[in-house]
């Protein structure tokens, strides 16, 4: 069922292996056209354009962006209470794990009378995106607000796409797990206009004021991705979010049945979602491809997951060892990693590159979609190999504090001006020397 590329006998250098593998394609530069208009009314017209545009995309206009809190309240209240008690849980283990990563701040002595401090301070005010369309998302919610809650973000402000079945509001579901979350400033527009208003703010229609923010982070389509490229500057952005991706490296060990199900579970996302196998074992290829044929068809969304299946982004890889395998995947750098090898904790403790790596049969990447305690906001389109998920870190940044005595300038003055010199800017060695001009040399 799956496309086949036989890499036994040979692996590529990087470059070519880079263009072998199968890869979704997004063309974020093609989109852009369509969303600069999109942003600039925005800019321009405020929430009137934000309304008219979340009419012709999302076929709704709600009566104000900001949703009310009552409606918070009603969508936290009416939540079944097996999904409540499901999303509590998962909240409870992703606060374990994010807040073991905040940085302390770190002063260090490079002199007598000199230092160095490297302060961590959050980002004051965020805007988080939980999708909506093909459907709701409200583990997105707690991945993106759980990391901003522990970094200390002060502001934070979700958006999600309005729906017309829930007369105008986003989904109940995300309502209820940003309530649950303590999150009391939704507004309900999705896509490139909601980075738009995000980024340049507007009043409502109720004359309060919709306030911009520094950052927006979360996961979309093409065009919000579009939409977080043109702005970035005016935000900041964690990441352009491309499809789903699952990779996963299997020996003859592994079971096709699992193998399969995890390689449906991420195809069901979108008809572009990635799912590849990298494997030593032709069996094991044959096994899967005869799994995929029995369970595609029982599956819920047979249709999107048989088109992202037999897509030209996913594919089955056939390697003639462990090594190469890891070779290749740490070349695709995938969103997400299953190893399921013999010896799976070794193995994946040499990979290099990926945004989250699941480790034997029992760690499938649905569990770090909702409960592990990661974060499932992860890299996509080969970005692995130079960026991160989203953590605590992505709502920190770093200022350096430059604390020097007169004694401890005086002593590195004359290096100072050195480099100054050499660089043909002795105005920055004046600026030194000036401090003790007058004094016997």
């Amino acid at each position: 069922m799956l496309n086949r590329t036989d890499l036994r006998g040979r692996v590529p250098r990087p470059a070519e292996l880079r263009a072998t593998l199968p890869r979704a394609e997004v063309n974020v530069d093609a989109a852009l056209h369509q969303v600069r208009p999109v942003v600039e009314a925005v800019r321009d017209r405020g929430v009137e354009a934000v309304l008219e545009y979340t009419e012709k995309f999302d076929g709704v206009r709600p009566a104000t962006v900001r949703v009310p809190q009552a409606a918070l309240d009603t969508a936290l209240a009416e939540l079944a209470p097996q999904v409540r008690a499901a999303l509590e849980e998962a909240i409870t283990r992703a606060r374990a794990v994010h807040a073991d990563q905040r940085r302390g701040d770190v002063t260090t002595r490079v002199a007598d009378g000199g230092t160095v401090t490297e302060r961590w301070l959050p980002v004051s005010r965020v805007g988080l995106y939980a999708p909506g369309g093909l459907a709701a998302y409200p583990s997105s919610v707690v991945m993106n607000v759980v990391p901003a809650q522990a970094a200390g973000v002060g502001s934070l402000v979700l958006c999600s796409p309005p729906q017309a079945e829930f007369g105008g509001l986003p989904h109940p579901t995300t309502l209820a797990a940003a309530a649950l979350l303590g999150v009391d400033e939704v507004w309900a527009v999705g896509g490139a206009q909601a980075v738009a208003v995000l980024a340049h703010g507007a009043v409502d229609t109720d004359g309060s004021e919709l306030d911009p923010v520094d950052m927006v982070t979360g996961p979309g389509n093409v065009y919000l991705t579009a939409a977080k490229r043109m702005l970035r500057g005016i935000i900041g952005i964690d990441s352009e979010a491309g499809p789903t991706e699952i990779a996963i490296l299997a020996d003859e060990t592994a079971d096709a049945g699992h193998v399969a199900a995890d390689l449906i579970s991420q195809a069901e996302h979108d008809t572009l979602a990635a799912s590849v196998l990298v494997t030593t074992s032709e069996q094991l290829a044959d096994a899967v491809d005869a799994e995929l044929e029995r369970r595609v068809g029982t599956t819920k969304h047979t249709e999107r997951v048989d088109t992202a299946l037999r897509g030209a982004q996913s594919g089955t890889v056939l390697v003639s060892t462990v090594d190469d395998g890891l070779t290749v995947v740490d070349a695709y750098a995938a969103e997400h990693l299953e190893i399921q090898t013999a010896n799976a904790r070794e193995d994946a403790a040499r990979v290099r590159n990926a945004g989250a790596v699941f480790v034997g049969p029992y760690a499938p990447v649905s569990l770090g979609d909702y409960c592990a305690g990661s974060n499932h906001v992860l890299p996509t389109g080969g970005f692995a190999r130079h960026s991160s998920g989203l953590s605590v870190q992505t709502f920190l940044r770093g200022i350096h504090v430059i604390d020097y005595s007169e004694a401890a300038l005086r002593e590195v003055a004359d290096k100072v001006v050195a480099l100054a010199d050499a660089e043909d800017l002795p105005a920055h060695g004046e600026a030194v020397q000036a401090r003790f001009e007058g004094e016997a040399r």
